[in-house]
């Protein structure tokens, strides 16, 4: 049977959130199986739990924000920029655990998911006796927004296809489309370690109304309007484009399962990614539960060892 996952032990780090610029401390916590990723915002008393589900998305400027609730006092309790921990989770095969966090942000890190990765293959992986359940779609799904737009179709596996276009000298030399399928592609080695980026000339604004203030060369590839600035160049070739699918990974887990689907983009967004999952969630007939009583019945990812990931 394919089972759900948590970590052995329970891990923590600290750093600032991008946004925000506010120390943060986050401990990653084992959880029962069924619990799904809980965010637990600590520093309030009493604590409040935070649901990693696509209806608790209430903003999506620049990063994937939960809010506990959608009105009342819970929309005042919120926590953003999750997408990264998000897509580590992911890549990772996690289906449960509780994510403490004592601000209301994700600390940010690197600027990518690989120390998220860290921190777990740290605290190590457990098989629970639950079954693993997967979210299948049936039917195509797509949501437009101009010339932007998303869609996710059937597939027996889990692949992304992304293209992207900011008219930017560093961007453009790089590679704008990449497809991924992680039947025979590493989570770890090839997407994980991919950085958020931003521009020098947008950093006022942003600051402005409370974005980016804890943005830095140590968390991001920063470019002016000709060059990117980091000393050390990039990571991958194709790094922006790697990126925004790690994102997209992250994003489509607020589902909260794992997906058998084939999603594809050209310059999507959060905001995007998140109505397409509310749009497949609304269709009944577009997707069905799905669960694997034997490993080797299951799609080549999922059926390997996610310690390989």
């Amino acid at each position: 049977m394919m089972r759900q996952r948590t970590i052995k032990t329970l891990v923590s780090t600290t750093g600032v959130g991008m946004h925000s610029g506010q120390r943060v401390e986050l401990t990653l916590r084992p959880a029962a199986a069924n619990t799904g990723i809980v965010f637990r915002r600590t520093d309030l008393d009493p604590p409040v739990d935070i649901p990693a589900l696509a209806e608790r998305v209430t903003d999506t400027r620049m990063a994937s924000t939960l809010s506990a609730a959608d009105s009342g006092p819970g929309a005042l309790v919120k926590v953003a920029t999750v997408e990264h921990l998000m897509s580590a989770l992911a890549g990772l095969g996690i289906d449960n655990l509780y994510v403490d966090v004592t601000a209301a942000e994700i600390p940010i890190l690197d600027g990518s998911a690989g120390s998220f990765v860290f921190l777990i293959q740290s605290a190590g992986l457990v098989e629970q006796s639950a079954p693993k359940r997967f979210i299948r779609v049936l039917e195509t799904v797509e949501v437009r927004d101009g010339d932007k737009w998303v869609r996710l179709e059937p597939h027996f596996g889990f692949s992304l296809d992304f293209t992207i276009d900011f008219g930017h000298p560093a961007i453009d030399v790089t590679g704008q489309r990449v497809h991924v399928d992680f039947a025979d592609t590493s989570y770890v080695r090839e997407i994980a370690r991919a950085r958020t980026f931003g521009f020098v000339q947008d950093v006022e604004a942003l600051r402005s109304v409370g974005l980016a203030q804890g943005g830095s060369f140590e968390n991001a590839i920063v470019m002016d309007e000709y060059r990117v600035l980091n000393g050390d160049g990039l990571r991958y070739d194709d790094e922006f484009v790697k990126h925004k699918i790690l994102d997209a990974i992250g994003d489509l887990y607020c589902i909260g399962h794992p997906m058998l689907a084939a999603y594809s983009a050209h310059k999507s967004g959060h905001a995007l990614n998140n109505r397409l999952l509310r749009e497949l969630l609304a269709r009944a007939s577009a997707w069905e539960w799905a669960t694997f009583s034997q490993r080797r019945e299951a799609p080549r990812l999922f059926a390997h060892d996610w310690r390989y990931a």
